[in-house]
């Protein structure tokens, strides 16, 4: 494969643009022709830098496809995940190329009316593990409370074979003024499908470090998706457990509330909140990016994982900061665009990130409200999935991209983003999510 980048070019080779002057009594108004062509697929690949592999994601349109490096098509499956995911094979007895999709959705007249017009992959009724020839191997559904999984955002298949399943629960919580809102509950299901484990958050409330006056507002909000958790996993083999840490136990689980701007981790045995991040953050200082610094204002944050055993950063929190809306009372952001923030969580600093000036550009170029994710490679690059413009691109240690792909399936005019696994698995190391090595 050689080197090579593709750009979008006019026909006569110049970009024109036209320009209208109208005169009124108000004033003038200048009016500027906005780009109508975007570039797809692959527009920069360096093989020598970037770490060589395949990439799987979702789309809003309902389909899972499996790229390779030049953004050809290896696989495909008619279902997507929330998120869609390759499975490890040491979880499905050496079998690859097995996903997690969700496989049905409930009708929205069944769905509580909570939030009115919820879209399909927030009524999940069935989610299921795939083969390769997209054969069921595995569902849960009909079992769930309420006959429907209701799983959202993330799951995590354990080495014991049981799945861990974020799910939405839509009941009334004492003390909130809304009659019913959507709470975050954690099931642990087995091979035929019984709950073995439960973990619901608005039992926790008082663990997640809420002033009186935050947890007031957190009472009296309109929104009834009152935490929107967007990212639950068992920590796994770490770093911090092998050197002592009790609250870094392999089978505790690391969440992530959006809504809240908070990161958890929960003790499995007793449920309660050993470790925390947020909800509240010092001010980012303008114009400041020394690193190691104190973690400064997280907003509405994506997909936090421990960085793998072995990886480059191995025991370090990475995550995506979106720096949208989110917190009580909304946090303030004069920011500008998205980050990806690698800190210690022993220390609570940042000791690397990634933003739009890391590339020579303007902060804002950078920027996704909502979804996306990050992830640290063999290599020592960063994967980073700009969500809601449905890019995906590494970055060397030192900031450089080295690759990047702006999805062929990502639909400008219905704004459908693509919807990746925050973490990978790579057939070669378990690392969790989006970047997958199938040469074994």
């Amino acid at each position: 494969m050689n080197r090579y980048s593709i750009h979008t070019l006019c026909a006569d080779a110049k970009r024109r643009f036209a320009v209208g002057l109208y005169w009124a009594l108000a004033g003038a108004v200048i009016t500027f022709a906005n780009p109508r062509v975007f570039p797809t697929g692959v527009t920069l690949y360096d093989p020598a830098h970037a770490y060589n592999s395949f990439v799987l994601f979702g789309t809003g349109e309902g389909q899972s496809y499996l790229i390779d490096m030049n953004g050809n098509e290896v696989h495909h499956w008619p279902q997507a995940g929330f998120p869609s995911g390759l499975l490890d094979p040491a979880v499905t007895g050496g079998k690859l190329g097995h996903v997690m999709v969700q496989l049905s959705t409930m009708d929205l007249d069944k769905t509580g009316g909570v939030v009115p017009g919820e879209v399909a992959l927030f009524r999940n009724k069935t989610i299921g593990e795939l083969d390769w020839g997209g054969k069921i191997v595995w569902q849960w559904g009909s079992e769930a409370p309420g006959g429907a999984a209701r799983q959202h955002h993330d799951w995590y298949r354990l080495l014991n074979g049981n799945t861990l399943v974020l799910s939405n629960v839509v009941h009334s919580i004492p003390g909130f003024t809304l009659p019913n809102l959507i709470d975050d509950a954690i099931y642990e299901v087995d091979t035929k499908g019984e709950i073995v484990w439960k973990w619901l958050a608005s039992e926790h409330l008082e663990e997640f470090g809420f002033t009186p006056l935050e947890l007031q507002r957190v009472k009296e909000t309109k929104n009834p998706d009152y935490l929107h958790t967007n990212s639950m996993a068992a920590l796994g083999p770490n770093k911090w457990f092998a050197q002592g840490d009790q609250r870094f136990h392999p089978e505790n689980i690391l969440m992530g509330s959006r809504n809240a701007n908070l990161i958890v981790i929960i003790d499995k045995r007793t449920g309660s909140i050993v470790w925390r991040l947020g909800p509240d953050y010092p001010a980012i200082a303008a114009g400041e990016r020394k690193v190691p610094r104190a973690v400064d204002q997280i907003i509405g944050q994506h997909d936090p994982r421990l960085i793998a055993p072995g990886l480059p950063g191995e025991g370090n929190l990475l995550l995506f900061d979106n720096q949208g809306e989110a917190g009580y009372p909304p946090a303030e952001s004069h920011f500008g665009g998205s980050r990806v923030l690698e800190i210690d969580p022993i220390e609570k600093q940042i000791i690397w990130a990634y933003t739009g000036l890391d590339s020579d550009r303007a902060v804002w170029t950078f920027y996704s409200s909502f979804i996306s994710c990050a992830q640290r490679l063999p290599n020592g690059n960063t994967f980073i999935d700009e969500g809601m413009n449905g890019r995906f691109f590494q970055v060397t240690p030192s900031r450089m991209l080295k690759k990047a792909f702006l999805g062929h399936q990502y639909d400008q005019t219905k704004g459908s983003p693509m919807y990746t696994q925050g973490p990978t698995i790579a057939y070669t190391t378990f690392l969790q999510e989006v970047v997958f090595d199938l040469t074994d």
